[in-house]
């Protein structure tokens, strides 16, 4: 459940920075280099987006996964 909860941490953070603000995001530069328009833009935020929400989801559920097997005060430090 930790490895699950490491990686999905991770694509939530790669996923996030390739959205786009305001049209200068890493997305539209990978878009406008593959087809060199703007045509098919909102697919490619719209699948940024799903796949956005695929990572966060598994991450909330990791992390209660992990909260429901480790309880506050049960990992013991040696």
């Amino acid at each position: 459940m930790l490895v699950l909860l490491v990686i999905s941490g991770a694509g939530l953070v790669v996923f996030i920075l390739l959205h786009s603000g305001k049209g200068t995001g890493v997305s539209d530069a990978i878009q406008s280099s593959v087809t060199g328009s703007q045509i098919g833009t909102g697919l490619v935020e719209k699948n940024l987006d799903r796949i956005t929400i695929i990572f966060a989801v598994i991450f909330l559920v990791a992390l209660l996964v992990l909260m429901l097997i480790y309880p506050q005060g049960t990992i013991n430090a040696q």
